[in-house]
């Protein structure tokens, strides 16, 4: 049985669909959770629904406060961290020629240099432990590319390099970092997709269906566990076979 009873784990973007699903998936299998987003309202209805939880309200796009961060959250789980779960990011969609500087680099610095950051703390506090495990949450689009997001695709192509690079780096200390590449799920985001682009978006999809919140969170489940021990440096794909690597 996967499980992760008793294992401290930070989870980024907690107040998201993908992020309730997450938290909702790990509690139920005993983990120690820290839940961290921006939105403080969704973060304590999210720990009224969840056992072994604790919620932090933090903005990962101050780059400069991430490892204060990840030290108090460390702390608050005693001490000690096995898992952290990046999964915030933004998107800011436009045309290529149409796209600011400024919408490039936002989606930039949170869903990739705010990811690097998050890494680069809890390997820290990883190394002290001779343990740990890092998943990033990429995307679908991040090895297809997309219409209109260019600065979305980059970042989470960026993501996928980037674990590799760690995954390299730290595989000798027993630390296994991976990413999980959603493709197109159920959420607030997708809500606002148009009927018709979402039926055309379906037809692509081998399964005839877009993924629930709860497809990602399973995966995520296995990847903190012990069971994905010898995983390392790997992206799960985890979208109806849209894409196959």
């Amino acid at each position: 049985m996967i499980d992760v009873k008793n294992k401290n784990i930070i989870v980024t973007g907690a107040s998201g669909g993908i992020g309730n699903s997450i938290i909702k998936i790990l509690s139920k299998s005993g983990a120690n959770i820290i839940a961290s987003g921006t939105k403080l309202e969704k973060l304590e209805e999210l720990k009224k629904k969840n056992a072994n939880i604790k919620i932090f309200k933090f903005d990962i796009s101050e780059h400069e406060k991430i490892e204060e961060f990840v030290e108090k959250a460390t702390e608050e789980l005693g001490g000690n961290l096995d898992c952290i779960v990046n999964n915030a990011g933004i998107n800011q969609d436009n045309l290529a020629i149409r796209m600011g500087l400024k919408e490039w680099q936002k989606v930039i610095d949170i869903n990739l240099t705010s990811t690097f950051m998050m890494s680069k703390s809890a390997i820290k506090k990883m190394l002290k432990n001779k343990s740990g495990k890092i998943v990033n949450i990429t995307s679908v689009v991040g090895h297809t590319g997309n219409l209109g997001q260019a600065n979305y695709t980059a970042s989470k192509a960026g993501i996928v390099a980037m674990s590799k690079s760690l995954a390299i780096e730290y595989a000798k200390k027993n630390i296994n970092i991976n990413c999980i590449s959603p493709g197109f799920i159920k959420t607030a985001m997708t809500d606002k997709i148009d009927e018709k682009f979402k039926d055309a978006i379906v037809s692509k999809i081998p399964s005839a269906r877009l993924g629930e919140p709860d497809d990602i969170a399973n995966a995520v489940l296995f990847l903190c566990s012990n069971q994905s021990n010898y995983i390392n440096g790997e992206t799960l794909h985890v979208n109806g076979g849209m894409y196959m690597a």
